[in-house]
């Protein structure tokens, strides 16, 4: 145990609770790799490739008025079929894949350390702060990393299916989940932070 550590009981309720955790971040970051290996595998089998992509003010047709009548309507995301996706595109495809994995297990990673560490009763120490803040950057970065690629991979079918005549460079993130997580991740960040610090005062009292 190290000097800035001090060791607390917990419950067994908290306990079992904090295990759950633990079991269902490792069953959450198993599932996206496996989600992400099987996507992978689609874009390289060079066959055609469902593509999720975005719109911005583009008009289509759907069958939804009487009898199936077409009406038009305004397209915000829909998902293109592509035969072949340019090499730029599947690439662009695969790194999104890597990196959503990529982020999912260091968050999960990250939180399962400090969940176990909490079961073992070092709540506030110094590892703890850098297990949170690195859950919480690597989040942050992920959430931007993942949209941008995944983009890169449209915008290649759009050129594809177009030969290049469309024009639909969409590049969104929501901003609203973007600051309520960097919000999320500095308000922890600091509570553990400002916990270490009164603890190892506390400690120097002692």
């Amino acid at each position: 145990m190290s000097p800035h550590t001090t060791e607390r009981t917990v419950s067994r309720s908290d306990s079992g609770a904090l295990v759950g955790f633990m079991i269902a971040g490792a069953v959450i970051a198993v599932w996206t790799v496996v989600r992400a290996v099987i996507r992978i595998a689609e874009v390289l089998s060079g066959g055609a490739v469902r593509v999720p992509a975005e719109f911005r003010g583009t008009l289509a047709d759907a069958p939804i008025g009487p009898g199936g009548a077409p009406v038009q309507v305004e397209l915000d995301r829909a998902v293109l079929v592509a035969g072949e996706l340019p090499a730029a595109s599947v690439g662009a495809l695969v790194i999104e894949q890597v990196v959503l994995a990529a982020t999912i297990v260091i968050v999960v990673g990250a939180l399962i350390w400090l969940t176990s560490n909490i079961v073992r009763g070092r709540i506030f120490s110094r590892q703890n702060t850098v297990l949170v803040m690195t859950a919480g950057l690597t989040g942050l970065a992920g959430y931007c990393a993942v949209p941008f690629f995944a983009n890169m991979g449209a915008n290649g079918a759009f050129a594809r299916l177009s030969d290049r005549t469309f024009d639909n460079v969409v590049m969104s993130v929501d901003v609203f989940p973007l600051l309520f997580l960097a919000f999320l991740a500095g308000l922890v960040g600091t509570v553990f932070a400002v916990g270490e610090r009164l603890q190892r005062e506390t400690e120097g009292l002692v």
